[in-house]
């Protein structure tokens, strides 16, 4: 009998998206640490040291066991790693998960995360049997939002408070995407 994969690598066009391994701990270091990327993720203080980096991918080693995951997001030209992707919150009962993800600035506004999210969207339906995917973006992250917006999530309004960082509170905007509204988006 042969177990179906919950967070399988995938592909697209342009990119492969592939379960973080410690070959990407320097990358992982590199984007994680960089202002930029990091500009709108409150919910963790960027990296200032190579072990956090290992952290990171031991956290999201195994991803099958612990029914999370992060994928490096690889373009296939020139094989550069160019951000990540995943799931997390997975709430098996109700068959509800959160997506998260980031890019290095150098690759934004060319389609590449709407293309990596639109095939790990996909396997998140398919492959975890997800109903709802979450997304939780702060509420100045103009960009994200407009992303979420054509991969067809819905905007719930405001999470008051979702973080808590450098002694300030964010709030966050509440996106969703139900498994009926994705089959009738892609069309």
């Amino acid at each position: 009998m042969t177990v179906h994969s919950k967070f399988p690598n995938l592909e697209t066009d342009r990119l492969i998206l592939r379960n973080v391994g410690n070959e990407d701990i320097d990358f992982i270091y590199r984007h994680f640490s960089n202002e930029k990327v990091c500009e709108f993720l409150y919910d963790e203080e960027w990296f200032t040291t190579r072990n956090e980096a290992t952290e990171f991918v031991e956290w999201n080693s195994n991803p099958e066991e612990k029914g999370f995951n992060r994928w490096i997001l690889v373009e296939k030209n020139d094989q550069q790693k160019i951000g990540t992707c995943g799931f997390d919150s997975w709430d098996r009962t109700n068959h509800i998960a959160e997506i998260g993800y980031d890019l290095w600035y150098e690759y934004w506004g060319q389609g590449y995360m709407k293309e990596g999210l639109k095939i790990a969207i996909e396997s998140g339906f398919n492959n975890m049997a997800l109903n709802r995917i979450n997304a939780f973006v702060a509420l100045e992250n103009i960009n994200s939002i407009k992303l979420l917006e054509k991969l067809g999530f819905k905007n719930e309004g405001v999470y008051r408070d979702k973080h808590l960082f450098r002694g300030k509170y964010y709030d966050h905007y509440s996106f969703s995407l139900l498994k009926r509204d994705w089959n009738q988006f892609k069309g």
